[in-house]
């Protein structure tokens, strides 16, 4: 059942009276195991104080069901992880109040301070992703804000401040309805390029009346818009860009694009794209490595779902998570879509999200951000999904299915199966939200991994993570030299006692949002890597061996690995 079947009021009613029954075999029945670590909500001890604006006031406009994201990011390089969030604002001629995103910065005692007026950061837009890359290699990370209207990029001067570029790089003067965006070096010349997901052809002028009695504007579902195709910005290397959407072989405007991530499929050390579509097949730009992409998301089986249906694609993430050296991806749905759960099968993918269990638990989701994260340190990647409807009247449409919904966590278990442990994540982390943006970070430097999670038209929620099982781990933050200097597109793989894990150093991913550049491998109770093997975008690999557990390495391209003090 997609978009257009939910706001028509059609209800699968004997499908849809099992599904309690089939979530709760999906997420295994019985007595369950601790999760081996426990979320504490951080948020308000933090002082992390946000509402996000989504500038409804009656007139169901669409962009209201969609936002917004977040990040992480060391906008001031001093080691310890800040937090970005995205706002929306008031729609033009229903002014209210003054919204603005909110950057805080990390004091390193476990609490935060608004910077956002300091910075430089306090203007009104209608936000809706952010994108987090150092496109002029100063060593600074620099800011990119999706929007409706007139994406935003913002220089980091390196003093604590940032400085609106977006008409002097060449960004300016395109207005569009912005989503999801990644920075990655498409064409290796150790520069980061920027990709922007565009959703439909949108505007507070050309705003389609829609209705589900023919007498009160409900919100459209974007089969009511034409799409529009994502954009590709080439940098150029003096702080401008380039538009090569056409030339690259990227345009297409029936694309309503909601989600972005990395991968390289066939290891070739060229960065591919994976778009997540709503309501239109998804896009797997492969790179051609002469400045262009093929679209092969059909061959690759990620265009559709195993019915061959184009779902409701909201967020995306890939990554090992099968240790198998290939990465696999999750793409967040609408309800009754499932989330999709592919792995590499050597010449496609295959979804495997009904056999592992993560099917039939995300039945009654609709799901937006998703990462990829080692949340109890026992080496295998587990899935966080943000769950929340885009109507608040679903519940009278749908009995089973609510407006606020529980975000699900699902812990990998090695052998092919993933279990829900949100119910006994702690702090709160299972109460029902309308979950939009997440990403995570270890903000405390403890050797794990915290989650950062936006709703729409409320609070941010953040979310520290305490291990209880004694797992280790180890973290590498990389620097190119001869590649970008955040080392995005350089992937990372480790064996410790056996076990073998890789990561990619990536932007973009989840929905909206932004996580932390560094790695975090689980180690379980293993105190030493065997060996560390880097391979650089520009091509260059780099060995290491025995390195101790707990600590995090510096890893600069060409110049060796050093230990930093702590995480």
């Amino acid at each position: 059942m997609n978009r257009r079947f939910f706001l028509q009021g059609v209800v699968g009613v004997a499908s849809l009276s099992q599904l309690p029954m089939l979530r709760a075999l999906g997420a295994g029945a019985g007595p369950t195991a601790s999760p081996g670590f426990k979320f504490v909500d951080v948020t308000s001890s933090a002082g992390i104080q946000f509402q996000h604006n989504s500038g409804a006031f009656g007139g169901k406009f669409l962009p209201e069901t969609l936002g917004s994201g977040c990040a992480f990011l060391d906008y001031d390089r001093d080691g310890w992880q800040d937090i970005l969030l995205i706002n929306g604002m008031d729609w033009p001629r229903h002014k209210q109040h003054h919204s603005t995103l909110r950057l805080y910065r990390n004091n390193g005692n476990g609490t935060f301070t608004d910077v956002t007026s300091r910075a430089g950061l306090d203007v009104e837009m209608y936000g809706m992703g952010v994108a987090v890359g150092d496109y002029d290699n100063d060593g600074f990370p620099d800011i990119l804000v999706t929007c409706v209207g007139q994406n935003r990029l913002f220089h980091n001067t390196g003093k604590g401040t940032f400085v609106d570029v977006t008409n002097s790089s060449g960004l300016g003067k395109r207005l569009g309805f912005s989503t999801s965006a990644l920075w990655f070096d498409f064409d290796r010349d150790g520069l980061l390029d920027l990709f922007v997901c565009n959703y439909v052809k949108w505007s507070p002028e050309h705003d389609v009346f829609c209705s589900l009695d023919g007498k009160h504007k409900s919100y459209c579902t974007p089969e009511a818009y034409r799409g529009e195709t994502c954009w590709l910005f080439h940098n150029r290397g003096n702080g401008t860009f380039e538009d090569v959407t056409a030339a690259s072989g990227i345009f297409d405007s029936s694309s309503k694009s909601l989600g972005v991530a990395m991968l390289d499929q066939d290891q070739s050390g060229w960065a591919d794209l994976l778009v997540a579509n709503d309501t239109q097949p998804n896009k797997l730009y492969r790179n051609q490595r002469n400045g262009t992409f093929k679209d092969a998301a059909v061959e690759a089986g990620l265009a559709f779902s195993s019915e061959g249906k184009a779902r409701a694609g909201m967020g995306v993430d890939v990554a090992d998570f099968t240790n198998s050296g290939h990465s696999g991806v999750a793409i967040t749905n609408f309800d009754n879509e499932m989330t999709g759960l592919y792995q590499f099968g050597g010449k496609a993918f295959e979804d495997v999200a009904a056999q592992t269990g993560v099917g039939v638990a995300s039945k009654n989701s609709l799901g937006f951000g998703c990462v990829f994260l080692d949340v109890n340190l026992d080496g295998w990647l587990d899935l966080a999904v943000a769950n929340g409807h885009i109507d608040e009247t679903v519940r009278s449409i749908r009995g089973n299915v609510g407006y606020a919904q529980p975000p699900q966590l699902f812990l990998n278990d090695g052998k092919g199966r993933f279990r829900d442990v949100a119910a006994d994540a702690g702090g709160g982390f299972e109460s029902p939200k309308v979950g939009r943006g997440l990403a995570y970070a270890d903000f405390d430097r403890d050797g794990d991994l915290d989650l950062l999670l936006t709703t729409n038209n409320g609070s941010a929620y953040l979310y520290r993570n305490d291990q209880l099982a004694g797992n280790h781990s180890i973290r590498f933050r990389l620097v190119g030299t001869k590649s970008n200097r955040d080392g995005i597109g350089a992937t990372v793989r480790i064996v410790s006692g056996g076990l073998s894990q890789s990561r990619m150093v990536k932007s973009g991913s989840s929905y909206l949002s932004q996580s932390e550049r560094p790695l975090t491998f689980g180690l379980e109770k293993r105190d030493r890597v065997d060996s560390v093997v880097i391979a650089w975008p520009s091509g260059r690999t780099e060995e290491f061996k025995n390195l101790a557990a707990g600590r995090c390495y510096e890893c600069t391209e060409g110049k060796g690995i050093s230990p930093q003090d702590g995480y």
